[in-house]
């Protein structure tokens, strides 16, 4: 039920927000070049995928988790993106694709092998990564592997139709400030 209603929302999603991609997409033409991210990341079973979000940092930025990253290399436009969440927006072409789903742990790097081997303990990659969960809104990052690994496992092992719609929901209503970035 829960892979029919990410195609259903990821579709409806991109098909309403096409305008709100165009435009974004525009003006982070002007503000990086480059308005399109795409990094390799650990899906389910641990099978790589490209993740696609909205540029937030400068191109020439190393590609590392947000919170070994500087601040200093988010643009103000990203900010913005970051704090508005709409970076996130293009990641409903992974949802639609099957890759992810809108609700799940987040996709981590190969190099976080801490955070790849307390998951693996707990069997989160038997799911898709997913764009919100339980950690993201209650704040709890990469920067905290073993923590955030229980939290994931915690999830998956409640994750309900009416718990789908509330991280969903609490997402939508700013709850979560996304990956820490060291200042």
């Amino acid at each position: 039920m829960i892979r029919l209603l990410d195609i259903v929302f990821s579709l409806t999603g991109l098909l309403l927000g096409f305008p709100v991609l165009v435009l974004l997409t525009i003006i982070g033409l002007f503000d990086t070049g480059s308005p399109v991210f795409r990094q390799v990341r650990v899906g389910r079973y641990k099978k790589p995928f490209t993740l696609v979000k909205f540029r937030t940092m400068k191109p020439d930025t190393a590609s590392v988790a947000s919170h070994l990253a500087s601040a200093s290399a988010i643009t103000p436009f990203g900010g913005f993106l970051r704090r508005t969440k709409l970076d996130e927006l293009p990641q409903l072409w992974n949802v639609l694709k099957g890759e992810m789903s809108l609700v799940g742990p987040r996709p981590c790097l190969f190099n976080q092998q801490e955070l790849i081997s307390e998951r693996e303990q707990r069997g989160v990659f038997n799911y898709r990564p997913g764009i919100t969960g339980l950690a993201q809104v209650n704040d709890i990052d990469m920067s905290t592997p073993e923590l955030l690994a229980e939290t994931d496992q915690r999830m998956l092992q409640q994750l309900s139709l009416s718990n789908y719609f509330k991280f969903i929901l609490m997402t939508v209503a700013g709850k979560g400030a996304g990956d820490r970035v060291k200042p």
